[in-house]
């Protein structure tokens, strides 16, 4: 592990977290000292490939497979996770479905997928953290919201939607949950190079002040450090990691 251990004796839910952008952040959380618990839905090979990664170099993990929109499953993830590491400090709701699709063709059934997971999952997941949360004497909560959310964007009247609603959660909580010493913020990830299964999306057209794109350790970073101690006057925040994009539109 590195020298910074800043999370050591903590525990972190990430949810989303076999590829990509959860992926960083459980490596981040696990470096930073956190035990951590790997969610995915259907990546179940990836997730145990990664907490066999952390665990090699000295850190503490686990893969838990749940569908977030899924409350039992949720909860016993919770459930394993306090008798596997014996607390929750730390959540991180990364997990959400993107789509593009026009708003007159889209269906009851497609709008509701993605706000499910992104949203609905994002206070399911809360819900059945906060006790052992409000238990910790530095719990934290970090949203993964999306450029698009303040910008707008074609063909993701449901995406944008989710992730404004992300925001708007955020601050909720922010208000809520500060008298039990429970942080809540959100990180606002840009154009991020990632690996797809498809084509870029047409909402990661708007270019950044920096002319590149960013990392997905560049997110893991800004949450590493709104989990930490050097965070905890800080609640209630939108963080925009985007190269100055959000300034450049």
């Amino acid at each position: 592990m590195a020298e910074g251990q800043e999370l050591d004796g903590r525990v972190a839910i990430v949810t989303g977290a076999a590829r990509n952008i959860g992926r960083a952040i459980a490596l981040d959380l696990a470096d930073a000292g956190a035990a951590v618990v790997i969610n995915a839905r259907t990546s179940e090979g990836e997730a145990q490939a990664l907490a066999g990664e952390i665990e090699a170099v000295g850190g503490r993990a686990f893969a838990f497979v749940a569908d977030v929109t899924d409350e039992a499953a949720v909860g016993r993830m919770v459930a394993a996770t306090v008798e596997r590491f014996g607390r929750i400090d730390i959540l991180v709701n990364n997990a959400a479905v993107r789509r593009e699709q026009a708003f007159a063709e889209m269906s009851l059934a497609a709008w509701r997928e993605i706000l499910t997971v992104i949203l609905d999952g994002a206070f399911i997941c809360a819900k059945a953290c906060l006790p052992q949360l409000a238990a910790s004497d530095a719990g934290a909560i970090v949203n993964i919201g999306g450029l698009t959310a303040h910008l707008g964007a074609n063909r993701r009247a449901h995406v944008v939607a989710a992730k404004a609603g992300l925001v708007g959660l955020t601050r909720a909580l922010a208000h809520e949950l500060a008298a039990q010493n429970v942080t809540v913020n959100c990180v606002s990830p840009g154009r991020i190079a990632t690996a797809r299964r498809g084509p870029e999306p047409n909402a990661h057209r708007v270019p950044s002040l920096t002319g590149t794109a960013g990392a997905p350790d560049d997110i893991a970073a800004t949450v590493r450090f709104l989990a930490g101690p050097g965070a905890r006057y800080i609640t209630g925040q939108t963080i925009h990691v985007n190269g100055g994009a959000y300034l450049s539109s």
